[in-house]
């Protein structure tokens, strides 16, 4: 019976072993997953694979910000590289230098993804608008749930290499007001052994020589592009410069409120410069066509906030990143599959780690500070078809097996707010359209100017300070080991309906309202589209769960968001950012469906009206604001077809109507997705089923009635 029991024990435990393999044998991902955070007004995603390509097959997507607007994308792709001397391979080969690039070509070759997850602080809210649930569609966002967790999201990645060197991604991001406009990524590279997707170790040797790098090229923005050239929807059109080569006099400082903007910092960032092809100075992409708003606002890059010195001593290394500058986008040694044929790339992208731009495309200067010149186009400098790389590279690194190096960064965009775009593009725009307006032009920080350019150009470049500014709060976050004051969470629950005289709105309490510096709610409201500025329209104490908007007007638009906020009591030292109140993020209850005033159905097909009729395209300021070409049918059945008619009688749009209201909003769109052009218009109903009135039970509708209206367009 002893023999049995131990013959027990070892089957179990040869069971748990077993179980174990399976698990590690299938612990991998594939390398196209990605996991969206999109919580504050800097949003993006993370890709399995442990580097990032931002084309997904229509346009470049990633590092939005701000995030409330559209098109205003700001990646273009990361490439990401690690190389090491005098390595051994698994089946015995020698290599002078060995290097591995992060791309999808390589997955199952020399990289190899086997963890990709997302955690949250707390459940994402729920939010309804007339019983459409609108953030269904990203509850694949959040993987698991972690209320200890101190950032509001965290992203890992972990990914096997062919050299035998795991790299471990920790990506935090924040929705706190002062800190949502940038991410911060802890990477530890771990000489594992690793080399595939299994458990199984296979290689048990040094590593030596260790260096990690990359090439991080930005378009800032996707909506620039659009203003300055499409080129610079992949960053061809990039200035980069860097700060931060006295870092080794500073380390140890602190960034404090009182002095919230260093030069010392070590970072690197990009922006948008001027296009050869324009004959304007497009400095921030003013829509030149249009209203004169700055379009390419945005300062994107990355600050390096800690670099272990080596495996053994984790102390932050003044003397790291090895290399911080640019280099030409394109142009790198292409590795192929591993093969001896590589031997030669390999040494060349090894040199490039250590400092060596590939061809001479490269330097640590401050790229801009060195060539730029007024109306210099960064193109007719770097010479490379992609644009300009923020390139960064650490090490070199001994790793004896087991042992492991840390690199922290923060990668973040900044720039004029979308109200100041408007201020200074609009100001721009009517000197631009009028050579006798020489302002004056009020500059910041004081002073003025008569001239146009140096006004919008002045202001742009505020940016500079204030991407230092996001790098100096990442670097006094990370310093305070991520303790920045928190927001009260959001409510885990809010339903916005449409009625008939009223847009009601409730919600669920937060979960903060037991928490002494809790001060309650404030609703905001945006008219027309959800990508525009909301403003506040009421605000409450704890306790309160609805609210009724009763000045909403009938034929408009209307999205909202609710904020929890607190007193201000708790964030009053100002180490990490300003004191004050702080609010939960808006991005976590936004409504993106229109809520409106539903009108009762109309009592008589000769009570229909067309508004506006007739329709001026010079009159759009004054119609729907927000939706200059819509068109509103009012008082019409609550259930009919709504076909619309040129004049000579091509029938243009065919709309169902049947939601049992009296209005139907359309967009001045035909069935081939074109706009109408002038003229006159004939619009038919055509009721669909028979209706009564609900308190007399009075017919109104026969299925089968019909009436028509003309309405004119004027473009």
């Amino acid at each position: 019976m002893k023999r049995q029991n131990g013959f027990i024990k070892i089957y179990v435990l040869f069971l748990i072993l077993f179980s174990g393999l399976i698990y590690f044998a299938n612990a991998k991902v594939e390398g196209t997953e990605k996991r969206y955070f999109r919580i504050g007004s800097l949003q993006s995603h993370i890709s399995a694979y442990g580097s990032e390509r931002a084309w997904n097959n229509s346009y470049y997507e990633g590092l939005i910000w701000p995030a409330g607007y559209s098109y205003q994308d700001n990646a273009v792709i990361k490439r990401f590289w690690i190389g090491c001397q005098d390595f051994k391979d698994v089946t015995g080969r020698d290599w002078e230098a060995y290097g591995i690039y992060f791309s999808l070509d390589y997955e199952g070759v020399s990289i190899f993804p086997i963890e990709l997850k997302q955690t949250a602080k707390f459940d994402p809210p729920m939010v309804y608008v007339d019983g459409i649930n609108i953030t269904a569609p990203y509850l694949g966002d959040v993987d698991e749930t972690d209320g200890e967790q101190i950032p509001d999201r965290i992203i890992t990645n972990i990914v096997n290499t062919s050299m035998g060197l795991t790299m471990t991604q920790r990506v935090l991001i924040f929705s706190q007001q002062y800190h949502d406009n940038y991410m911060i990524k802890e990477y530890t590279f771990t000489n594992t052994g690793n080399i595939d997707y299994d458990a199984d170790i296979e290689l048990q040797r040094p590593l030596k020589g260790v260096r990690i790098g990359w090439g991080t090229r930005y378009s800032v923005c996707r909506e620039g592009s659009f203003k300055v050239g499409s080129s610079q929807s992949w960053g061809q059109q990039c200035w980069i410069t860097k700060r931060g080569e006295d870092y080794p006099l500073h380390i140890g400082e602190k960034i404090t409120e009182a002095n919230p903007i260093v030069e010392w910092i070590r970072c690197g960032f990009a922006w948008t410069g001027q296009h050869s092809n324009n004959a304007f100075d497009n400095l921030g992409g003013p829509d030149v066509n249009g209203d004169g708003r700055l379009c390419a606002p945005q300062f994107a890059g990355v600050a390096v906030l800690h670099v272990d010195i080596n495996a053994t001593d984790k102390t932050d290394d003044p003397n790291q990143p090895a290399v911080l500058g640019w280099h030409a986008g394109d142009t790198y040694p292409t590795l192929g599959d591993m093969s001896p044929a590589n031997v030669k790339n390999m040494v060349a992208l090894y040199k490039m780690l250590s400092g060596t731009p590939y061809t001479g495309l490269g330097g640590t200067n401050r790229f801009y500070e060195t060539y730029h010149t007024k109306y210099s186009d960064p193109w007719t400098v770097h010479n490379d078809g992609g644009g300009t790389n923020l390139w960064i590279c650490y090490g070199p690194f001994d790793l004896e097996p087991g042992q492991s190096i840390t690199i922290v960064e923060a990668e973040g965009v900044n720039g004029l707010s979308r109200q100041m775009c408007e201020k200074i593009g609009r100001r721009w725009k009517k000197a631009y359209s009028d050579p006798n307006d020489q302002g004056p032009f009020d500059l910041p920080g004081g002073g003025t100017t008569k001239l146009k350019d140096e006004y919008k150009d002045n202001w742009f470049y505020t940016g500079i300070d204030s991407i230092l500014e996001t790098f100096g709060r990442a670097k006094r976050n990370y310093d305070t080991a991520y303790r920045i004051p928190q927001p009260p969470f959001p409510p885990p629950v809010f339903n916005v309906k449409s009625g008939g005289d009223r847009i009601s709105l409730d919600w669920v309490a937060s979960q903060s309202e037991s928490e002494s510096d809790f001060a309650g709610y404030k609703i905001y409201r945006a008219i027309g589209k959800p990508d525009t500025i909301f403003d506040e329209i009421y605000k409450c104490g704890p306790g309160v769960t609805n609210f009724d908007d009763l000045t909403a007007q009938r034929g408009q638009s209307y999205y909202y968001y609710i904020t929890a906020y607190n007193n201000g009591s708790a964030n009053n030292t100002g180490e990490t950012n300003p004191i004050g109140v702080l609010e939960s993020s808006c991005f976590y209850t936004k409504t993106n469906v229109a809520a409106y005033l539903r009108r009762e159905a109309g009592k008589s097909l000769d009570a229909i009206r067309v508004v506006p009729n007739p329709y001026n395209i010079r009159a759009k300021d004054f119609q729907f604001i927000n939706e200059p070409d819509k068109i509103m049918f009012l008082n019409i059945p609550g259930y009919c077809d709504i076909r619309i008619y040129t004049e000579r009688g091509d029938l243009i749009q065919e709309i169902k109507h049947n939601d049992g209201s009296g209005d139907h909003a359309w967009n001045s769109i035909t069935s081939s997705r074109q706009v109408i052009v002038s003229g006159i218009y004939i619009v038919y109903f055509t009721v669909t089923k028979d209706q009564y009135d609900q308190r007399t039970n009075e017919l109104l509708y026969k299925k089968g009635d019909t009436q028509f209206r003309k309405f004119i367009i004027i473009r």
